[in-house]
């Protein structure tokens, strides 16, 4: 990607956002690379935004039942795993039309260039690029809009979500330096954390992921704690024993996928754990590891299915967590169209 020339940074008061897109059930990746990092900022006295990017979700087909049906349960993880809807602000995207309309501005800012070379589009799209929606194509600019709608200064986000952020950043230089102003922050993201990727049970080099065929190769965060204690036992590994530092895992992608997990959920680094077990054997290991994810999940999982019972109560927190949203978002969007030259004379 180009490198534009960096406008000097305007001051701007720390603000966080997030989102997850609502396309499928959340796993134990999404709870570690998002949820439990979400909620840890809520914890820190910076203003806290976060959505169900559900616009996000229909670049490719969803069916409209189950989309409603997993906007509610994403929203139900993020408030059983701790957010608290009166601390942060938590809304389903397509409720805040600013979302839409800033990411058509940022389709006229961003270049063909920069999009193409967006290595997630090439791997969802694969061989199959002349078909797929062009809302696929385009969708980071929308993502940077979920950003910059709100001046966010911070977005802790996956390591596969970097590029996409720096994307955000390209637009918004660009569009500082396109009208002369310094209105839209240079965002930074906050990568940060023993499991920012974690890895599929069955295959350490890929990613945990929702759409994976095989079950087996994730915890779902609508998992029981039986079920989740047999995935644990059955992840693939090796026949060695766990080393006594990190540098002998370097080529054994799904220890350390274990070893990454177990230091998460339990707040220590990963070479606090390899010091605790080295030597032992995964027999020893994963039934500790099991365990310990069992005590972290299981009261999210019950907490998530008490929180379903009531849809409605989802409904009403989402929409007044759109209305606190809106009320950021539409005077940043409207200062937008003033300084591009768009006519506003419409009253009411």
């Amino acid at each position: 990607m180009a490198e534009p020339v960096q406008t000097p940074q305007a001051s701007f008061p720390p603000r966080i956002f997030s989102g997850i897109q609502p396309s499928g059930g959340l796993t134990l990746g999404n709870y570690l690379g998002a949820l439990k990092r979400f909620v840890e900022k809520q914890e820190e006295g910076i203003e806290t935004i976060y959505c169900m990017v559900d616009m996000h979700a229909i670049t490719v087909w969803q069916d409209p039942e189950k989309l409603r049906q997993q906007t509610r349960e994403g929203a139900a993880a993020f408030i059983a795993a701790g957010i608290d809807p009166a601390r942060s602000i938590l809304f389903n995207q397509s409720q805040v039309s600013a979302h839409v309309e800033l990411g058509w501005i940022f389709n006229c800012i961003a270049r063909m260039g920069w999009m193409s070379r967006m290595t997630q589009f090439k791997d969802k799209a694969g061989k199959n690029s002349e078909n797929v929606s062009l809302g696929l194509f385009a969708y980071p600019s929308l993502m940077a809009a979920d950003i910059l709608a709100y001046k966010a200064t911070h977005v802790p986000v996956g390591e596969d979500q970097k590029q996409h952020l720096e994307l955000t950043r390209d637009i918004a230089i660009k569009f500082n330096n396109d009208y002369g102003v310094d209105f839209f922050p240079v965002v930074e993201p906050v990568i940060e954390g023993a499991a920012t990727r974690v890895m599929s049970l069955r295959d350490g080099t890929k990613k945990m992921s929702k759409s994976d065929p095989s079950d087996q190769s994730r915890i779902n965060l609508t998992d029981d704690a039986d079920t989740i204690a047999k995935k644990i036992r059955k992840a693939k590994t090796d026949p060695e024993p766990l080393p006594d530092s990190l540098d002998g895992l370097k080529d054994r992608p799904e220890a350390r996928n274990l070893v990454n997990i177990y230091a998460a959920l339990a707040g220590h680094t990963a070479e606090q754990v390899i010091r605790d077990y080295a030597g032992a054997q995964f027999g020893t290991f994963k039934p500790a590891l099991a365990d310990l994810a069992v005590a972290k999940l299981e009261p999210i999982t019950l907490e998530m299915n008490r929180l379903m019972q009531d849809p409605a109560e989802i409904d009403r927190i989402l929409g007044k967590g759109a209305e606190r949203a809106d009320a950021i978002a539409r005077p940043i969007v409207d200062q937008v169209y003033d300084v591009i030259g768009m006519i506003r004379s419409r009253r009411g």
